[in-house]
């Protein structure tokens, strides 16, 4: 009998111990994922002309775009790069979509302000940049 209710009690502490490792495993998951979810590595500010904003995607909408940047070459010659920025749009910030549509529409120059995510999700856009405000240079 005593060595019945020893053998339950080793039972009894190995799945304790097994859902601790579950539980940390877990929360240790989240820890991770939360990280490269929200986690930023820069941010910055690029300008030129807006050339394309779309919405794209079969079952998850985004919003992407393209930005002419138009610098100059490394060497001493006055002819333009032409050289792009591809860009995501979080679906919430309506006035940004609308401001890039309308830059587009009308051709002028832009600064797109942007944070540049540790990884891209599918869902959330095409690239790791993100453009957070724009500003239209007159």
């Amino acid at each position: 009998m005593e060595n019945r209710n020893s053998f339950q009690n080793a039972k009894a502490n190995m799945f304790k111990w097994i859902r601790r490792i579950i539980l940390v495993g877990f929360v240790s998951l989240i820890g991770v994922f939360s990280f490269y979810y929200w986690g930023t590595y820069s941010e910055g500010i690029r300008s030129g002309m807006i050339v394309k904003i779309s919405k794209k995607g079969l079952l998850f909408k985004t919003y992407e775009g393209q930005l002419n940047l138009q610098t100059f070459g490394a060497n001493k010659s006055p002819n333009m790069v032409s050289e792009s920025f591809e860009f995501s749009v979080e679906s919430d910030k309506a006035d940004v979509i609308k401001a890039l549509e309308e830059a587009s529409l009308s051709g002028e120059r832009v600064s797109l302000k942007y944070t540049e995510h540790l990884a891209k999700f599918f869902w959330r856009g095409d690239t790791k940049y993100f453009v957070t405000e724009v500003e239209r240079i007159k």
